[in-house]
């Protein structure tokens, strides 16, 4: 099962993870392990286009994809991941709530999610990243990516909703919260600066 991840980021979209990973692996000398999105089936088109026929097929590819990816990077040393296994239950909650998910698929999609993880080491530290919904969808609509606009603002205000109710309930491993909702990280040297302050007293031991 490997050692485990030193450290995950994660936070609603937009809310600045990749760029976070790129500027922590520079600064602490950490080594990246980047989400890989894998779709071999196109499942989240046939999603998108025919509903939640495929929800389900397309929820449990994207857990198996993530425990592969998991192990892989346990198998690192000092590595920083963007999102993990770990995390991958809110999108199994979002769709249960939004009807995409029937309540017997969901008990399945829990009982194996249970399953894998209890192979595996959890990360030593989760930074989640903290904005308000408002702050978020702003963010969103900022970056311009063609397929997150075609997504009604609703869509992220009860992704936020179900993001923020999971870490709030958070308990697999360390976990800190920083709130970057006043923050401009990437522009901002000053905001950077804070944002590595506070992650630096946090950060776990190196692995040798």
């Amino acid at each position: 099962m490997g050692n485990g991840v030193s450290v995950v980021i994660d936070g609603t979209t937009g809310v600045g993870k990749t760029s976070l990973i790129d500027i922590l692996t520079e600064r602490f000398d950490l080594s990246a392990y980047k989400e890989i999105f894998r779709d071999e089936h196109n499942l989240l088109g046939k999603f998108f286009e025919v509903g939640n026929r495929w929800c389900f097929p397309m929820q449990i590819s994207f857990l198996n994809n993530r425990y592969a990816q998991y192990l892989a990077a346990s198998e690192l040393k000092n590595t920083v991941m963007d999102r993990s296994i770990f995390s991958d239950p809110i999108f199994a909650d979002f769709y249960r709530k939004t009807g995409d998910m029937l309540p017997e698929e969901h008990y399945v999609y829990q009982t194996l999610f249970h399953s894998l993880i209890a192979t595996l080491n959890p990360p030593q530290l989760v930074i989640y990243l903290e904005v308000s919904a408002d702050e978020a969808v702003r963010r969103i609509r900022q970056r311009g990516r063609a397929e997150e606009l075609k997504m009604p603002d609703s869509y992220w205000y009860m992704l936020h909703e179900v993001y923020s109710h999971y870490y709030d309930n958070y308990k697999s491993s360390a976990l800190l919260k920083i709130n970057v909702e006043k923050l401009d990280f990437i522009k901002r040297e000053a905001d950077r600066e804070l944002l590595m302050d506070i992650i630096q007293k946090h950060l776990p031991a190196k692995k040798i």
